[in-house]
């Protein structure tokens, strides 16, 4: 199933490039750390790229700020190339604008090896890797009903998967979104302490709540 584009939304961070016949014109566009990085994602594409601000825009050297927001990334190209062209530079200059995702942060929690905030240096990432980067889940997730929280510009909704069926590579929620929540929930038998130890069965306890009050906490900032 093909992914429709995705669209920009507020705390993202774009990696903005513009290339020209002759470099030293476009300097000013380009951020030093990303030139010494020589590939493609790296650390300095992250860190150095252009936020996305809570009214959708981000500021460029020279250009100013610029409207980003519901915009796909090649859109945004389209948009930065005619202000360049329009405002200094002339067909000649050969200009060439890249643009695209600096890295997608995500939240995860739950039931999985390692939870908390992940930056993945890539354009692109499915849930099973986010998962499998986080530490997969553990033998007491449920893998039958994988939460996903993601920021719409009408608010959040909370969608979910099931990573036990084939049908999930189909999911619209396959590909995880910057900014996205994926919470894992203990299975039922943990839920009740069933099978497990005194002490594993406070740490259900303590699972338990985090996810409860991590849920809270992000519906009282609709």
């Amino acid at each position: 199933m093909q992914q429709p584009p995705y669209r920009v939304q507020t705390n993202d961070v774009l990696s903005i490039r513009v290339k020209a016949l002759d470099q030293e014109l476009v300097a000013l566009f380009n951020p030093q750390t990303a030139e010494a990085e020589g590939n493609s994602l790296g650390e300095g594409y992250y860190y150095d790229g252009f936020a996305v601000d809570r009214h959708g825009a981000i500021r460029l050297p020279t250009l100013g700020e610029i409207h980003v927001l519901g915009y796909t990334t090649e859109e945004i190209r389209a948009l930065i190339e005619k202000r360049l062209l329009d405002d200094y530079f002339t067909e000649e200059a050969n200009i060439f604008v890249t643009v695209k995702l600096a890295g997608i942060k995500y939240t995860i929690g739950g039931e999985v090896g390692g939870p908390g905030v992940k930056v993945e240096l890539v354009e692109q990432l499915s849930l099973f890797d986010a998962i499998v980067n986080s530490g997969d889940i553990t033998e007491y997730g449920d893998r039958t009903d994988v939460l996903i929280i993601r920021q719409y510009p009408g608010g959040k909704k909370i969608h979910h998967i099931d990573l036990t069926q084939i049908e999930a590579l189909n999911s619209p929620y396959y590909y995880i979104q910057p900014n996205d929540v994926i919470l894992v929930n203990p299975l039922p038998q943990k839920s009740l302490g069933l099978g497990t130890t005194g002490l594993q069965s406070l740490t259900t306890v303590v699972s338990i709540l985090t996810l409860a009050t991590t849920t809270i906490l992000l519906f009282a900032r609709l």
